[in-house]
Order: C-alpha cells, then sequence, then structure tokens
C-alpha cells in the first residue's frame, strides 16, 4: 500500500512546501523506506529529463505576434472624450472582442507571462531549491566541517571546478559552518555553508555561462539572491528574512572585490 504521505513527499521534491513542512517531511522520509526510495525515483526522473531532453525556445516570430498583440491591446483601451467632453475609456465586452478577434490580445498577454517570463519554468531554481532542500535531511549538508576559511577553501580545490570566495562572519552573526560539493548546471559547484541564528544559508557557486543570471525570487518558501563576482556566479538560498540573506550577499560581495582589487 502507498505511504499516505507520498503526496506531501511529491509536493517537497518540488519545492512547493514551505520550511516548516519541508522539516516535517525530512523527519518523515529519515523512517521511511518507500518515501525515500519515490525521493530517488524522482531525482532519477528528473535528472534523465534534463538530461536527454533539450528545452523548446519561443522563436522570435511568436514574440513579435505577442508583443504586437499587446500593443494593439493598448491602443484599443485609450481614453476618448465623449460628446459631453468628458473623458471615457473605449472598451469591448469580452465576447465581442472575441469573436472580432480583438480576445486574442488576452490570450496572447498569458503567453507573454509564460514565454517572456523564464524565471517561472527556469530549472536552475529548481535545481537550486532541491540541492539546498537535500542539504538539510541528515548527514547531507557539509563535506567538510570547519569554522576556519583556510581549512574550507583548499578543501574545494581537490573538490569542485570552482574556487569561491570564503570566509567567517561570525561577528556579523553568519558563521561559517563548513562546505560541500554539488552538481549544478553542469558542473562540480561548490557550497558555502553559514549559520545565521536558527537558520541555514547555502551559498551555491559556479562557473559563469553565457545567460543571464536570474533575478533574486522566492521559490517553495526559500530565498534565492544571486549575483556575479569575477568569473563566478552566486547565489545565497535560506528560509531566513530578505534582509538577513541580503546582508551575507553584499559581505561576500564586497569581499570579492577586495580581493580582486589586491
Amino acid at each position: 500500500m502507498e505511504c499516505a504521505e507520498s503526496l506531501r513527499v511529491q509536493a517537497y521534491f518540488d519545492g512547493e512546501v514551505d520550511a516548516l513542512s519541508a522539516a516535517d517531511i525530512e523527519r518523515h522520509v529519515e523512517h521511511c523506506a518507500e518515501c525515500r526510495a519515490l525521493l530517488q525515483d524522482l531525482e532519477q526522473t528528473r535528472t534523465a529529463i534534463r538530461r536527454d531532453l533539450t528545452p523548446g525556445r519561443a522563436p522570435p516570430e511568436l514574440h513579435a505576434r505577442i508583443r504586437q498583440a499587446l500593443d494593439q491591446e493598448t491602443a484599443v483601451n485609450t481614453p476618448r472624450p465623449n460628446r459631453w467632453g468628458r473623458t471615457t475609456w473605449r472598451t469591448q465586452p469580452f465576447w465581442v472582442g472575441a469573436l472580432g478577434g480583438i480576445g486574442s490580445a488576452a490570450v496572447a498577454a498569458t503567453l507573454a507571462f509564460l514565454v517572456l517570463s523564464p524565471s517561472i519554468t527556469n530549472p536552475l531554481l529548481d535545481d537550486l531549491v532541491a540541492a539546498h532542500v537535500r542539504s538539510l535531511m541528515p548527514s547531507h549538508l557539509t563535506d567538510v566541517v570547519s569554522t576556519d576559511r583556510h581549512t574550507v577553501k583548499p578543501w574545494f580545490a581537490g573538490h569542485t571546478d570552482v574556487s569561491p570566495v570564503v570566509a567567517d562572519f561570525a561577528q556579523q552573526g553568519y558563521r561559517l559552518i563548513g562546505g560541500r560539493a554539488d552538481y549544478l548546471d553542469h558542473q562540480r559547484s561548490a557550497v558555502v555553508v553559514y549559520q545565521h541564528g536558527a537558520h541555514v544559508i547555502n551559498v551555491f557557486s559556479w562557473s559563469a555561462s553565457r545567460g543571464a543570471l536570474p533575478g533574486n525570487t522566492t521559490r517553495g518558501g526559500y530565498h534565492l539572491a544571486f549575483w556575479k563576482a569575477g568569473d563566478l556566479e552566486y547565489c545565497a538560498v535560506s528560509d531566513t528574512g530578505w534582509d538577513e540573506l541580503l546582508g551575507l550577499a553584499r559581505l561576500l560581495r564586497d569581499l570579492s572585490s577586495r580581493d580582486d582589487r589586491e
């Protein structure tokens, strides 16, 4: 019989639960072999899909048609003075627009939301959240445990493809815990782990690609802050507050700038 928690485990895998629920599910998975196997199957399936299937991109012609339709919608809904000199808005009922072809702009707006907003379906966001959640499971947080940057930073040299900036900001409230290796964007990425109060902050880093970094966002109850320093791209992930997360990001960016000048 299927475990009663299987649906929640699937939601957990998709990053659709809050931090409290995630912790509860992780405790359940520790003692449920069926749900552990389910998580492994889901991870293997997602890995196979991303490895074997090439994501499609909307052609430029579709982008152009969407923008044209939105421009037409803007032109239709313009203020016009009536015969008494009062300004009115020229609008049409939905069914009239649909029959006359103008209703297609509403569809175009939906398509624009999906096509022109890559962060909605950006697999990098899913990978980062999944890696962060996995790290919170028992014995997954760190491969090297130390508060000394001179221990953590050299460890990355033999285990990852990048050498990130590492520092202990305990005086500012961000205690260095250690680091680990992960697989992100088709490379061995480095993860520096900090603790801020009761919250864990994973700082991922990988070699910069030609694509644009996503903007700061929230996914599944976790905040993701992105920045670039030199030839590396970074993302700090945590369920702590935005101010606290961005505070660590600023400290790391400032440290990277000082290292570049020296």
